[in-house]
């Protein structure tokens, strides 16, 4: 090929490249043209809604947090949100599965609603959830989708955007400083501690929250294989899997609070026997949460956090909307008020709430990462790097079946 040719050829090869680029490049803003369109669609008929949000109502703390992203998106948006307070989320979706069972596709009774793992689960095969509608919450481009995969898997389920990422959460335990000088590092020398200290330990009985979370981690640590966890449980190998759960339980409940005779009902019970020092242990999800009851009054300041040294169950809290909500524009604004960086940074402030981010802060403008790097560890949190590995859940199948194998042993 002669010189001139050659050029000649070169040039229309970049003109090709930089013809192709424009033409991505006008997909790409006529993409984002048409998600802003659908967006200002959605609020403008989610103005005046009234949407039902089916969430915990345990917590002040929680309660006080919610409320005020209540009044911000009525002020905002004209959304008004109702916090239904609950104390089992499975209770909603008997509900919501009876409302489809009866043909009601329209005028359910919940809106939105603070949901995970099994639950998730139990709502995405039974064709309860609308969706997939998160990606197209404009605040969701902040979510950290990549060092945060439990955003993407609940209980590993896949996710598929049919609910919103709302928090973070890492199972913790709080231990008084004043009444012992040491802390177990693990399951087994949670066994030697209350041997040591008969009567101060206890955790909730499942199906409590709190307690299917203790002996999930209990049976993470001590199974010899953990690859069944992570697949749907089989009756056929479950006994010998969960084997070493039961012959550690069986040794650890003697030297219990009340003899392993009687179990507290949750986290906020554990929080007030810590506070007076019946228990010298208790437990959280929730990292922040032993500063938080320090500042508030709730616990003394010799109360500090700890992990064990294998790390400890984590995942991603979520909301998502039910099939048959007639306000689903007004859940979708409120799902994507309570991502935005305003809303995290409001709920991740100690004195709030305390919990996790979901965010990335590498998304975040240079303000909004700012306010999040000054935030205030109390004094019994953990950084993140002492926080540790993060173990991801068990398959949500197995939840039930510990809870109903534990029942059968242990309830009396």
């Amino acid at each position: 090929m002669c010189p001139g040719k050659r050029v000649y050829h070169q040039q229309g090869k970049m003109m090709r490249m930089l013809l192709k680029t424009l033409f991505l490049i006008a997909l790409f803003l006529g993409s984002v043209t048409a998600q802003a369109d659908e967006w200002d669609a959605i609020k403008e008929k989610a103005r005046g809604q009234m949407i039902y949000f089916n969430a915990w109502g345990g917590s002040d703390v929680i309660n006080d947090y919610i409320r005020w992203a209540a009044n911000v998106v009525e002020a905002r948006y004209g959304v008004m949100v109702k916090h239904v307070k609950i104390t089992d989320i499975g209770d909603v979706i008997s509900r919501i599965l009876a409302e489809k069972s009866a043909g009601r596709k329209t005028g359910g009774s919940v809106d939105l609603m603070w949901i995970n793992g099994e639950n998730f689960k139990a709502m995405k095969k039974h064709g309860l959830l609308f969706g997939p509608f998160s990606q197209k919450l404009p605040n969701y481009r902040f979510v950290d989708t990549v060092n945060k995969p439990t955003v993407l898997f609940d209980f590993t389920t896949p996710v598929e955007h049919m609910e919103a990422p709302w928090g973070m959460a890492q199972l913790v335990f709080m231990v008084d400083t004043n009444r012992v000088n040491w802390h177990p590092a693990d399951m087994k020398q949670l066994l030697l501690f209350a041997k040591k200290f008969p009567g101060r330990v206890t955790y909730p009985a499942p199906p409590s929250f709190y307690g299917t979370t203790f002996i999930k981690q209990a049976l993470l640590e001590l199974a010899t294989d953990k690859t069944p966890l992570y697949q749907p449980v089989a009756e056929g190998n479950f006994d010998q899997v969960t084997a070493p759960l039961w012959a550690f339980l069986d040794a650890l409940h003697p030297f219990m609070w009340r003899k392993g005779n009687t179990f507290t009902s949750g986290a906020p019970e554990m929080k007030q026997l810590l506070d007076d020092g019946e228990i010298y242990i208790s437990l959280s999800f929730n990292p922040n949460d032993a500063s938080n009851a320090i500042a508030n009054g709730e616990l003394p300041d010799s109360i500090r956090t700890y992990v064990h040294k294998g790390g400890t169950i984590g995942n991603t809290h979520f909301v998502a909307i039910p099939f048959n909500s007639d306000a689903k524009e007004g859940a979708m604004v409120f799902a994507d008020f309570l991502m935005s960086p305003e809303a995290q940074l409001q709920k991740a402030k100690p004195a709030i709430w305390g919990d996790p981010t979901v965010l990335a802060m590498d998304k975040l403008n240079p303000g909004d990462r700012k306010a999040f790097e000054a935030l205030p560890l109390g004094i019994a949190t953990l950084s993140a790097s002492e926080l540790g590995q993060v173990l991801l859940e068990p398959d949500a199948s197995w939840v039930d079946a510990l809870e109903k194998a534990w029942q059968k042993r242990y309830h009396r």
